[in-house]
């Protein structure tokens, strides 16, 4: 499920033993663009695994052997984030290399709080969450942030008593957060708002349940990518103003979700329905909707698509 985690699929003992905790990346350039990281479901364990890729569809290789959703790529693209459910049934983050070594479940002193977290901070240290305690009713749901090297250090950045916040990205500066406040939780779709990381300074960025998408902060911090309600692209500033679609360039309905920005900020990778081919899969695209690409070898399946700055495969046989 693409907002409310209900993994319950845990990975294997051996996996979660005697790894020890590593430093955060450093923050990420702007520059050229790397791989994409990704969730491609399971049949067989009724969940998601993680996979990479160059952004055409070559190369593609597995992360992590069991279940984890929300794939994020660190900002030095030496890390992967992703959520995944502890042994005790908490949804929680964990970071791996993208070779799968070096595993981290992120604990918290708090053994009720769940954690998904979609975003790091430009730093590195730290990672901004959707946060919900299922055991009390009266504790709202919210963003939180973590420290990104240990789980530590939890913040309450909003509070929602009636349904889920869930982060999107962090403003290149590191001192916002842009997040989507889910109204319906049928269609998952809600409200954008920006908030300062103190929880000061909440904005609504869009008319409300306009949204489907939590936002993508584009590099050079002029707008923020998302889908909506109709499941098309649009891009808005920061400051709510300037809100005007992407129309891709193809003949044909089409539905898009998820979007996420290259590093460099010229191309977005989403996942696309194609009416005329009946068939969904990960695509890239220009900001202008024109030069819309495939990645090869995703059938459908995929979803949670980042494109990060982690070198490409190498091409050479």
């Amino acid at each position: 499920m693409r907002r409310l985690i209900t993994m319950v699929t845990v990975l294997a003992a051996a996996l979660l033993g005697g790894v020890a905790a590593t430093a955060p990346a450093r923050a990420k350039p702007p520059g050229a663009n790397g791989q994409i990281v990704f969730g491609r479901y399971s049949t067989a364990l009724g969940d998601f695994q993680i996979f990479t890729a160059n952004p055409d569809g070559t190369h593609q290789a597995q992360v992590l052997p069991g279940a984890a959703e929300c794939p994020r790529w660190s900002p030095g693209g030496a890390r992967i984030l992703v959520c995944l459910a502890d042994p005790s049934g908490l949804i929680r983050p964990a970071t791996v290399r993208p070779s799968g070594s070096g595993f981290t479940l992120l604990e918290t002193p708090d053994r009720t709080l769940n954690l998904g977290c979609w975003a790091w901070s430009p730093d590195s240290a730290r990672l901004a969450c959707e946060g919900w305690d299922d055991t009390n009713p009266n504790r709202p749901a919210g963003v939180f942030t973590v420290r990104s090297a240990d789980g530590g250090g939890l913040v309450r950045v909003t509070a929602n008593p009636s349904n889920h916040d869930v982060p999107g990205d962090y403003s290149p500066g590191g001192g916002r957060i842009v997040f989507l406040r889910i109204t319906d939780s049928d269609s998952e779709t809600g409200t954008l708002f920006v908030v300062n990381t103190d929880g000061s300074g909440l904005r609504r960025i869009t008319t409300p349940g306009f949204a489907e998408d939590s936002g993508s902060w584009s590099p050079d911090g002029k707008w923020i990518l998302f889908s909506n309600n109709k499941q098309k692209l649009f891009v808005v500033h920061p400051d709510g103003t300037g809100l005007h679609q992407i129309s891709l360039d193809i003949s044909g309905g089409y539905f898009a979700s998820e979007p996420a920005w290259s590093p460099d900020g010229t191309k977005i990778v989403l996942r696309l329905f194609l009416a005329s081919t009946g068939g969904q899969r990960l695509y890239t695209v220009r900001p202008t909707g024109s030069d819309l690409r495939p990645l090869a070898g995703t059938q459908g399946s995929e979803e949670f698509p980042d494109w990060g700055t982690h070198p490409l495969a190498s091409t050479k046989a």
